[in-house]
């Protein structure tokens, strides 16, 4: 079984969603639970911006810049660092926050809610994706999900991906401009008889592979484009979030891990970032157009 490297030190909580641009100077992902965008620079070094109570998700715009989902809402940042705060989608008494999603080929971008109870049954909850226009309106996309995870989108845009964490496996959609994400059905069953792997974020490579990181399983596996399992690679935390594709070539995955719910001493490279060089590289991330 091949094994990532760990490349930082123990430096957030929760990470999730990392995403590489070079308009922002290589790989961001987020602190999610502190409300900060981390950036790793070439040399190991690493800088924040703090957003509010909770981020989980950053993409690049089209014109510099990036948008972020926060609790309740979504954030736009002009590439001055100006922020417009674009109005809440529900109310605090719903006990909802965003958790993960992505941009799709035309320039929507797309973040998916849940409850932080995570009482919802696998599947049937009551969580939404959104999708927000260029134009600044927001539509719910998918709903009665659970715990949304990695959205994207097959080398050639026609298929997306997505994890709703608790149904144990990680769906595909067929996507157009104009019909939207249609006929969901199963791509892979991650979970297995131990409960461990639990799909949570995900990416897609050049030709066609899909990275999914098992939370709680202490690893990222690749499934062939006819949803066979094709490789696994180990990580040193237990709790892996998210993966992405980033470096000057797209050549190297980036591995984020999260110590959410653990003891001070328990897992140690929890809250780490991971990175592994497969031999197949991924694609540039797709920004919001508006």
């Amino acid at each position: 079984m091949a094994a990532a490297e760990r490349i930082t030190d123990r430096i957030v909580g929760h990470g999730e969603g990392p995403c590489w641009s070079p308009t922002w100077g290589g790989l961001r992902f987020v602190d999610l639970y502190e409300g900060d965008v981390v950036t790793l620079a070439p040399d190991g070094s690493t800088s924040r911006r703090h957003y509010g109570d909770v981020v989980a998700i950053t993409r690049p715009r089209v014109g510099g810049g990036a948008v972020l989902a926060v609790e309740r809402g979504i954030v736009l940042e002009d590439a001055a660092g100006e922020l417009t705060v674009l109005p809440e989608l529900w109310g605090p008494q719903d006990r909802l926050r965003m958790n993960e999603g992505g941009c799709d080929p035309d320039g929507r971008f797309y973040a998916g809610n849940m409850a932080y109870d995570q009482a919802d049954g696998a599947g049937t909850g009551r969580a939404t994706v959104f999708r927000l226009d260029p134009d600044g309106t927001t539509t719910p996309v998918v709903e009665g999900v659970t715990i949304s995870n990695g959205l994207a989108w097959s080398p050639d845009g026609t298929l997306a991906y997505y994890n709703d964490t608790p149904t144990g496996k990680t769906d595909v959609f067929d996507y157009s401009r104009d019909g939207g994400l249609t006929n969901r059905r199963t791509f892979a069953q991650v979970n297995d008889d131990s409960g461990r792997n639990r799909p949570d974020g995900l990416t897609v490579d050049a030709e066609g592979g899909v990275w999914t990181a098992l939370f709680g399983g202490s690893a990222v596996r690749r499934y062939a484009p006819d949803g066979t399992l094709d490789a696994v690679v180990e990580v040193g935390a237990r709790q892996v979030t998210a993966c992405t594709f980033g470096g000057d070539d797209h050549s190297e995955l980036f591995i984020t891990t999260s110590r959410e719910g653990l003891d001070d001493d328990d897992d140690p490279a929890a809250g780490s970032v991971f990175r592994y060089v497969p031999g197949v590289k991924g694609m540039p991330a797709l920004p919001f157009a508006g």
